[in-house]
């Protein structure tokens, strides 16, 4: 049994890393993904029923007050279940660093694309260029057009952060 919660954490953050490369691509988060983190994080917890109590307490009542976020439309949605999926598996205090981290990364997140504003408008990205030039190309286009921050990089960051300082 000593094994499941490491295993779970290095299998939480290769999703997470997954999930920040597929909002950076579609701008979305499927629910495959946070069910799949929701369900690590309750494997992790097993061998302690009072630990996977609280942590189920601390998401539901995330759920909640992202819930009051979402529906004033400050949010997306696959963020909230994201940010959600993650705090199943993680106790009180690792759902603060999450928070916290998440929100420095989306600061970071938001500057970047602000800066992006200065920068000259590619042409387009031919076949064979080079990813960083493709993903500058498309970020670019999609910010002329007021497109939405892929907020699930900063989660992703926030969840890494957490799951790390949890220990393997």
């Amino acid at each position: 049994m000593n094994w499941i919660a490491p295993a779970a954490s290095i299998l939480e953050i290769l999703l997470l890393l997954y999930v920040a490369t597929v909002d950076v691509a579609t701008r979305l988060i499927r629910n495959e993904f946070c069910l799949a983190l929701a369900l690590l994080g309750i494997a992790a917890q097993l061998t302690s029923p009072m630990e996977l109590a609280q942590s189920l307490i601390s998401a539901a009542i995330l759920f909640l007050l992202l819930l009051v976020i979402y529906t004033r439309g400050w949010m997306g949605g696959g963020d909230v279940k994201l940010l959600v999926a993650l705090a199943v598996g993680l106790p009180p205090t690792g759902v603060m660093q999450l928070l916290t981290i998440t929100a420095l990364a989306g600061g970071v997140l938001a500057l970047v694309h602000l800066m992006m504003r200065h920068l000259p408008y590619p042409r387009l990205a031919p076949a064979g260029s080079s990813l960083a030039r493709r993903v500058y190309a498309i970020e670019r286009w999609r910010h002329l057009r007021h497109a939405p921050l892929p907020y699930g990089v900063a989660i992703a960051c926030g969840g890494i952060w957490a799951v790390l300082s949890k220990g393997f």
